[in-house]
């Protein structure tokens, strides 16, 4: 399932966003209050960092072409979580249309 950019804008604080980027990608920027996560520590660092499996989750990478995200969803729901969503268009998109980002570590 995916999430429309403005669905997901005005839904931001109720959803749990996951950046699948990975490495310095995070750093320049992100969504706001998004958690980095590549697939391959999904099976590592899923339980610590999303402990309801019924909470609402949304992936994104950069864009449409980027499988990243759609990996991350996929890894997430053979994992039981219920609620997963991608923003297939990504942070370009997001940025493109002029909504804040985030930069530096995770929180």
């Amino acid at each position: 399932m995916t999430i429309t950019r403005e669905e997901l804008h005005r839904t931001l604080s109720e959803v749990t966003v996951l950046d699948t980027l990975g490495g310095g990608y995070y750093l320049q920027q992100h969504l706001p209050g998004a958690i980095p996560l590549v697939e391959s520590e999904v099976a590592e660092r899923a339980a610590e960092l999303l402990p309801d499996k019924d909470a609402a989750i949304v992936t994104y990478c950069s864009n449409p072409a980027c499988p990243n995200s759609k990996a991350v969803a996929a890894r997430l729901t053979a994992l039981g979580y219920t609620d997963v969503r991608r923003y297939a268009e990504g942070i370009e998109d997001w940025v493109a249309a002029g909504l804040p980002v985030e930069s530096g570590p995770a929180a």
